[in-house]
């Protein structure tokens, strides 16, 4: 059994700085795509960006220049250093990766940490 568990997430101002991190625990896995979203009270879940094994990433319009993913593969680990922080980006944000195992590929996802960010 593969886990997603998310932290860094808390309070800040606007144009303050956060980092996310998010973990994947468990055994005889590997990890494709990693990425991660969001969802805002009242709206839907939407992708912030995602990261492949190799390092190339991928970011919502909204976020880009001031979002950076990056990954650690031998710690199975991704980040978000969210940076010049706007009220907007208050929501749960979630990690999904690609996990693949000796008889599946599956997505798995975390189970969010919220982010708020004041005026």
């Amino acid at each position: 059994q593969v886990q997603l568990v998310e932290s860094g997430g808390g309070l800040v101002q606007a144009g303050g700085s956060l980092r996310l991190s998010c973990a994947a625990s468990g055994s005889r896995f590997s990890i494709n795509t990693m990425g991660w979203y969001r969802q805002a009270p009242g709206k839907e879940r939407e992708l912030v960006g995602s990261i492949t094994r190799g390092g190339s990433t991928n970011y919502a319009d909204s976020v880009k220049g001031r979002f950076n993913i990056s990954r650690d593969n031998a710690k199975n680990t991704v980040y978000l250093q969210m940076n010049s922080l706007e009220v907007e980006d208050t929501a749960v944000y979630y990690c999904s990766a690609e996990i693949v195992t000796t008889t599946d590929r599956m997505d798995y996802w975390g189970k969010g940490t919220l982010v708020t960010v004041s005026s």
